[in-house]
């Protein structure tokens, strides 16, 4: 550590971004807080990620191909997905004060996690792509959160980061509150890839990069956008994800 980072971190002591409590270096979390999270590991869902209570790991060794219910049923047309993180009321405080409270510094702590969780799709990514927002959400919100934790990844594992390979190119309310069916209708046709790009991602791996994993209907409509233009594989990487019973 430089001088100037001793000497400012004396001044201004890191703090945990959860708890508020003094910790070792910019970006880690107090033992209250890491405790209070719940991280996505074995055993999962080998397509969608989805969290299986229990698994031997005998059984989990011996059944590389389960599917959750949901996957069984109905195939996403992604490849994979993965998530660090169970989306619960500790990672909601989180992930709300790093999107909507300006905490844009938590992202340090976001990017090791979803390398762990991520490390067997990003081993064979072409290029990390954001999920974007509209222009005017954006001019509202002020930057887009998924664009920012795709670009801190991008200077740590150094995977090509594209910004704009996809666009919003309708204007659609929030998905809050809609219901499974009324986010589908919500987010279909929504996106498209820009003319210039389509050429860039004719059969790359692309890694779509998100905060929150809800139904799956705007990662699904990404996905379906990129597949049209030429895009050889998609998968999903986002910082937490809804759990329901599948």
């Amino acid at each position: 550590m430089s001088f100037l980072h001793k000497t400012l971190n004396f001044i201004l002591p890191p703090r945990c971004i959860v708890t508020g409590e003094i910790v070792d270096s910019v970006g880690i979390l107090s033992p209250e807080a890491w405790a209070a999270l719940s991280f996505i590991g074995d055993p999962h869902c080998v397509r969608c990620g989805f969290p299986f209570e229990f698994m031997s790991e005998p059984d989990f060794e011996a059944n590389k191909d389960n599917l959750c219910g949901g996957c069984v049923k109905k195939p996403p047309i992604y490849t994979q997905a993965r998530s660090a993180l169970v989306y619960d009321d500790a990672s909601r405080d989180l992930i709300l004060g790093f999107k909507h409270g300006d905490q844009i510094h938590n992202v340090l702590c976001f990017v090791p996690w979803l390398e762990r969780i991520g490390s067997e799709i990003l081993k064979d990514a072409d290029f990390l792509v954001p999920v974007p927002l509209h222009p005017w959400r954006l001019i509202r919100r002020r930057f887009n959160q998924s664009a920012i934790i795709a670009k801190a990844l991008n200077q740590e594992t150094e995977i090509p980061f594209i910004l704009n390979a996809l666009r919003r190119v309708r204007h659609t309310p929030t998905q809050g509150r809609l219901r499974q069916k009324e986010r589908q209708k919500n987010v279909k046709n929504a996106f498209d890839v820009p003319t210039k790009v389509r050429e860039t991602l004719r059969g790359k791996h692309v890694v779509l990069i998100d905060d929150v994993l809800t139904s799956g209907a705007t990662i699904q409509e990404c996905t379906k956008a990129l597949l049209k233009n030429g895009v050889g594989k998609v998968s999903v990487l986002t910082l937490a994800r809804v759990v329901k019973p599948s």
